[in-house]
């Protein structure tokens, strides 16, 4: 989940993970307008959009499509933004039921999205709360006019009667440096349950995404076309891509 205030930069980093899926998954997209951006290397995908009552007949919520979606066998289900407690009540159950699940919401900070969601009026139970695994909070300072990741937390499962939040990265204002804070605990252990790599072997493979990310920086590689065709190559042709990242030569996009 991608929270923040208003103008803050929500829907522009979902379109920017979104540049990251696999293009062998199926992703059914849901919005009431038109902002998010698939990649080009991802052809298998459904948008869906809203529609308001009246002379076009009756209204379909994003509720509705949300229901729908599920039918659709989708590998990711990407909602515009959570609004109202019956979105969050279907989207907990994409995610209970296999589906990976990205959305937007308003909240400052990870600890108050998760207040926001366990009170009334969503009201969501303590235990759905658990299928959420990271969250990315953005901020916009007004002062300056800059926009920034505030933070990335994981949600722990609690032993009590709410998760609790991990805090990994933080944005320190007065450096304008993002910082590692916490090591990542449950998604070390989920990737571990669901693959069989050892902690080893993860922090090796987002040792070598690091990498990449840093040699994309360093040659200019900002617009969403060009992550697309890394990326690309990243799922088909990775050893191809490494050729390059490793020898810091640029690809011809």
């Amino acid at each position: 989940i991608i929270t923040g205030g208003t103008a803050s930069g929500k829907t522009s980093m979902l379109n920017v993970i979104l540049q990251y899926v696999p293009n062998s998954q199926r992703v059914v997209r849901i919005e009431e307008t038109r902002e998010l951006i698939l990649p080009k290397h991802v052809w298998n995908w459904v948008p869906l959009l809203t529609r308001r009552g009246g002379a076009l007949g009756r209204e379909i919520s994003m509720a509705d499509l949300l229901v729908t979606s599920l039918r659709l066998r989708p590998d990711r289900v990407i909602l515009g933004e959570i609004r109202k407690p019956s979105e969050a009540e279907v989207l907990f159950d994409a995610m209970h039921t296999g589906h990976s699940v990205a959305t937007t919401m308003h909240a400052d900070t990870a600890t108050q999205l998760v207040r926001r969601l366990l009170e009334p009026p969503f009201s969501v139970n303590p235990v759905e709360m658990e299928a959420i695994h990271l969250i990315v909070v953005q901020h916009r300072d007004r002062r300056r006019n800059i926009r920034r990741t505030l933070e990335i937390s994981e949600i722990i499962p609690g032993a009590g009667d709410r998760p609790t939040t991990n805090r990994l990265f933080i944005w320190r204002p007065r450096t304008d440096k993002f910082e590692a804070v916490n090591k990542p605990r449950r998604y070390v252990e989920d990737i571990n349950l669901y693959t069989g790599m050892t902690e080893r072997e993860i922090f090796d493979d987002l040792k070598e995404r690091r990498k990449i990310v840093k040699w994309m920086m360093n040659k200019g590689y900002y617009t969403i076309e060009e992550i697309s065709e890394v990326l690309r190559l990243y799922y088909n042709l990775h050893d191809k891509l490494m050729k390059y990242v490793n020898s810091n030569r640029k690809l011809k996009i």
